[in-house]
C-alpha cells in the first residue's frame, strides 16, 4: 500500500519523499530502495526507534531531512492525487493546513476510529481528536506543514502530552495557526482493517 501512497503523492506534485520506518524497518527500507530505483523517485528513509509511541514522534524524527515546507501524509491513507495538487496550489497561510473531508455521511469513514475536527466559520481548527463532539469535518491525514508543527509536537511532549500530531495541532489551533482545506467530493481512505483493505483493493483495481 505504501507504493500506492507514494505514487499518488508523486502524481500530485511531490518530488521527494522521506519515509519514517519502525516496525519491520529493514524489509520496508529494502522495498523502498527498490521502488526508488525502479521509478526514479527520490525516497529517503529515517528510522524512529520509538515507533510504538504516538505518531508525532515519527515526524520529529524526520526533522533533519525535512524542508521548510512539506506535505505530511499517513502511510496507510490512500487518496486521489488531486488532493495533494490542490493543497499545494492553495494560498499559503502561516501555520499548518490540514486537508479535511466535510462529508459527515461518507460511508468509507469509520466513525469509531477517524480523527474528528471542529472548525470555525473561517475554516480554522478549533478542536481536533478522536471522539470529540461537536465536529464538522474529518481529518484525512494530509497536512501542508513546516517546522512549526514539529515545534508544537515537541512542546506538547515537553509539557506532559503524548507527542501526537493531534496534540501538536491542538496547540497550533489555540493560537489560530491551524487551518483547513476542504477536499470536496474527492476519494480518500484510511486503511486500518480488512474491510478497508478490501475497499482499497477495489479502488486500485478500478
Amino acid at each position: 500500500m505504501i507504493q500506492s501512497v507514494i505514487e499518488s503523492a508523486a502524481q500530485g506534485g511531490v518530488g521527494r519523499f522521506v519515509v519514517v520506518t519502525g516496525y519491520e524497518a529493514e524489509g520496508l527500507e529494502g522495498f523502498l530502495a527498490g521502488l526508488a530505483a525502479a521509478t526514479g523517485l527520490v525516497i529517503e528513509t529515517v528510522r524512529n526507534p520509538d515507533w510504538l509511541k504516538p505518531n508525532g514522534l515519527s515526524v520529529v524524527a524526520a526533522r533533519p531531512r525535512l524542508e521548510k515546507r512539506f506535505v505530511l501524509m499517513m502511510a496507510d491513507h490512500l487518496l486521489e492525487p488531486a488532493i495533494i495538487a490542490d493543497l499545494l496550489a492553495a494560498p499559503t497561510k502561516r501555520g499548518v493546513t490540514l486537508a479535511v473531508d466535510r462529508r459527515l455521511n461518507n460511508p468509507l469513514v469509520d466513525l469509531d476510529d477517524v480523527t474528528r475536527v471542529e472548525t470555525d466559520a473561517a475554516g480554522r481548527i478549533l478542536k481536533i481528536g478522536k471522539g470529540i463532539e461537536p465536529y464538522d469535518a474529518f481529518d484525512t491525514g494530509v497536512f501542508l506543514a513546516g517546522p512549526m508543527l514539529l515545534d508544537a509536537v515537541e512542546e506538547d511532549l515537553a509539557e506532559g502530552g503524548m507527542g501526537s500530531i493531534s496534540g501538536g495541532m491542538t496547540r497550533l489551533a489555540d493560537r489560530g495557526l491551524a487551518h483547513t482545506f476542504d477536499i470536496g467530493a474527492r476519494f480518500w481512505l484510511d486503511i486500518d482493517d480488512p474491510v478497508a483493505h478490501g475497499q482499497a483493493e477495489q479502488r486500485l483495481r478500478a
